[in-house]
């Protein structure tokens, strides 16, 4: 199967929010010739800027193209996008690859790759992994799943967008191995919000405590640059708090399904949940404010209970 490059293939990319965006530029920077749409008409606006052709709706998009990728907020959505008479598939021509990156169940992932077989469409789940930054820098990490073929043939489109990129197995894999990765996303966040509240409790400087936490080997590199953020208690949203907790709920039901039990999992689902009903849109590492908060609330227990 040939390569997709920029001199035989047009793409659509459906999903226009943070991390479509910026992967949508680097497919324009690489000289793919882009169509996009996003129910926010607007959001296309900075694309069009650059040469991207907007599109009205889906129908005029899926005929467009000859890859077709999204990055879409949920199943739910990524299956409207896709099924019924007014999906993707129904409007896209046979032979269409589609390239699916949202992070959603490795059920729906394969769902939707019997979905696309029979409308002769194959489709890849290209699960992200990386935040915002990362993808402005086209230096993501890509998980992915399906058939392997189709896997070389679009690695063109990969490296467009990412640093490195893993082929994980059949459908479902690449979705199953973000779930994995977005596993010790959240526990470690959760592991370092109580650390911190921990040694502030026993006295410790915040600014130092922090400081000298990310010289040390325990700090993952997805949480280094958070440190330095939280330390000017600055929380705007590079992966929002929504968006982790819709990931938390999704290991767990997977985890269920398997009957796996994951007691660390639920707690920091619940601390993250916490936070969530009162900043809905803040970074994930907003959990280390909540667990400084629960400090602060105990020790006003404790003055309490002592008078």
């Amino acid at each position: 199967m040939k390569l997709l490059t920029a001199d035989n293939v047009t793409l659509a990319f459906i999903g226009l929010g943070n991390m479509g965006q910026r992967i949508a530029q680097r497919l324009l920077d690489h000289g793919y010739q882009l169509f996009v749409y996003d129910r926010d008409i607007a959001k296309a606006d900075p694309l069009a800027a650059q040469g991207a052709v907007v599109k009205k709706n889906i129908l005029e998009l899926a005929r467009s193209a000859d890859v077709i990728l999204s990055c879409l907020t949920n199943d739910e959505v990524v299956r409207a996008v896709y099924t019924g008479t007014e999906g993707v598939f129904a409007r896209a021509r046979s032979g269409t690859l589609v390239l699916e990156m949202s992070t959603i169940s490795p059920e729906t992932s394969r769902e939707l790759q019997r979905n696309g077989a029979g409308f002769g469409i194959e489709v890849l789940d290209v699960a992200i992994s990386g935040s915002t930054p990362a993808a402005e820098a086209g230096i993501l990490t890509l998980l992915i799943g399906g058939d392997r073929e189709l896997f070389r043939a679009a690695e063109p489109i990969f490296q467009a967008v990412a640093r490195q990129y893993f082929f994980l197995g059949g459908s479902g894999s690449g979705t199953a191995m973000k779930l994995v990765v977005n596993t010790l996303l959240g526990v470690g966040m959760q592991a370092i919000a109580e650390a911190v509240a921990l040694g502030e409790k026993v006295g410790l400087d915040r600014q130092r405590l922090l400081e000298v936490l990310s010289k040390t080997a325990v700090i993952a590199p997805a949480h280094m640059g958070k440190l330095s953020r939280v330390a000017n208690n600055d929380y705007s949203p590079q992966f929002p708090l929504r968006l982790m907790n819709k990931d938390f709920q999704l290991i767990l039901n997977a985890a269920a399904d398997m009957h796996l039990p994951m007691p660390a999992t639920e707690a920091a689902f619940y601390v993250n949940a916490e936070e969530l009903a009162h900043h809905k849109e803040e970074d994930f590492s907003a959990v280390l404010r909540r667990m400084e908060q629960f400090a602060g609330a105990a020790d006003v227990q404790a003055a309490s209970t002592a008078s």
